[in-house]
């Protein structure tokens, strides 16, 4: 049992349960229908996503050395606020139970807030696969 850390769109690997897609924004151009289909996410959970504020910082010029550092606090700060802390909780907690993928539409993780949403579930005890 596990969380394991994806990008959304990447083809899916057996046994990896749920997929939740902690975006901003929807797909483009893509039936809501079609999002599982296409190996996007099976539930929408904006609420562990950057804010679009953040966001908007955070595409305005590249996001490397300190406005790295800077986005990633950032994100920690919303993160530690209601009502992401506790989804962070929740999906620990089911973490120990069943299988979970989180996932962004970034192609490198190294510069995804979804490699600091990796620390924050193993801070708050997820079990990551």
């Amino acid at each position: 049992m596990g969380i394991r850390i994806v990008q959304l769109g990447s083809p899916r690997v057996p046994g990896e349960g749920i997929r939740l897609g902690t975006v901003r924004r929807p797909p483009r151009g893509v039936a809501k229908a079609d999002y599982a289909r296409l190996n996007y996410y099976d539930l929408w959970l904006p609420e562990l996503a950057p804010s679009a504020q953040l966001l908007r910082w955070a595409r305005s010029q590249p996001l490397t050395g300190r406005r790295w550092e800077i986005f990633a606090r950032r994100y920690r700060s919303e993160m530690s606020r209601a009502p992401a802390s506790h989804m962070l909780e929740l999906l620990a907690a089911l973490s120990g139970q069943t299988n979970l993928s989180v996932g962004c539409f970034c192609d490198d993780e190294r510069s995804c807030h979804r490699s600091v949403l990796r620390d924050l579930l193993a801070q708050a005890g997820a079990t990551l696969v």
